[in-house]
């Protein structure tokens, strides 16, 4: 027996290598999963759900696109607003956007959405919204994708610093990559710098897909190309990978620094042996301590979850794109 332990032992160092972690897929689950919480407008069913975000007074926003996996020439709205009990509050957002992608709420409430494509006059842009739906500020120049400072090539998510700072992932896995960097602006939308071109090195990325903010002030980036999560400070500065987590698609960071990690492409070709899910742990440390497992985990041509939210009760959203729904997860 421990001879065939020290083996296994021995093949799982080869298969991952000396700095990949085993597998993190065995672990407690203190959550029971509901696909009914919410609904779209008019008994339409959900598009492709990207990104979830809890706003401070508990209203929760669901972003989706529109008809099945786009917004183009569609008058659906991708912005929906929801109560705690998932009754609809308000929708806009209709004929703004071709993909909408990644979105975060600021400490005002306020939602910023992130258009990744670009089709006849729109996309590859940032929008920040009002909790009622009105546009304050807008980032990118419609429709024109570019590597020029303050453009933006695919888009991916955005995040907001406690002094209002905007942090902005471009680059996505498409037919062509995008900038593979980060781009940062001040409050008022003024460009400031960016960093990151494509590779696998430090200060290097590959689809960074999506953005968080710890409460030291850390920058989180889901590099999902590479299968890790690299940190930053707001400088630009590199201080650390993390490959723990899977293949992060959505990251969200609570207030007390629980981290919550939405895996939605590992197993197979992509990230061996890693189950879809998300995974949930600790931003001070690294370490993962629960696993909400996909309900096709293991299926490679399906996703889980590629955005993650959690309300103030400790309930997770997913947010789902290729099986096109909304997921709650509420705490047990």
């Amino acid at each position: 027996m421990l001879n065939r332990l020290l083996l296994a032992g021995a093949l799982a160092a080869a298969a991952f290598g000396a700095n990949e972690p085993a597998p993190i897929n065995d672990l407690p689950n203190p959550f029971r999963t509901v696909r009914d919480w919410a609904h779209p407008p008019n008994g339409a069913p959900w598009a492709a759900v990207t990104a979830v975000e809890v706003s401070p007074d508990s209203s929760v926003y669901v972003i989706h696109r529109c008809h099945e996996n786009s917004c183009i020439g569609r008058t659906e709205p991708p912005i929906l607003k929801f109560d705690s009990s998932g009754k609809l509050l308000r929708a806009w957002g209709s004929g703004m956007f071709v993909f909408p992608h990644g979105a975060t709420v600021d400490r005002e409430g306020n939602l910023w959405v992130t258009d990744e494509q670009m089709s006849d006059g729109k996309g590859m842009q940032v929008f920040k919204f009002s909790p009622e739906g009105k546009v304050l500020l807008t980032l990118g120049k419609a429709g024109v994708a570019s590597a020029e400072p303050g453009l933006f090539d695919e888009p991916t998510d955005v995040a907001i610093a406690a002094n209002g700072d905007i942090f902005v992932t471009e680059g996505h896995s498409g037919p062509r990559p995008g900038n593979d960097r980060v781009s940062k602006f001040s409050k008022d939308g003024k460009f400031i710098k960016a960093w990151g071109k494509r590779g696998d090195g430090s200060g290097e990325f590959h689809s960074p897909h999506t953005i968080a903010i710890d409460s030291r002030g850390r920058l989180f980036i889901g590099d999902r190309g590479n299968n890790r999560i690299e940190i930053y400070d707001q400088d630009g500065r590199y201080l650390d990978t993390w490959r723990q987590w899977g293949r992060p698609s959505g990251i969200f960071i609570a207030k007390d620094d629980t981290m919550y990690v939405a895996d939605s492409e590992s197993w197979g070709k992509d990230e061996p042996g890693w189950k879809k899910g998300i995974r949930i742990g600790s931003a001070k440390d690294g370490s993962v301590r629960y696993f909400i497992e996909d309900m096709e985990s293991t299926t490679e041509e399906h996703s889980g979850a590629e955005g993650v939210g959690v309300d103030a009760q400790g309930n997770v959203y997913g947010a789902v794109v290729r099986r096109k729904m909304l997921e709650k997860h509420v705490r047990q």
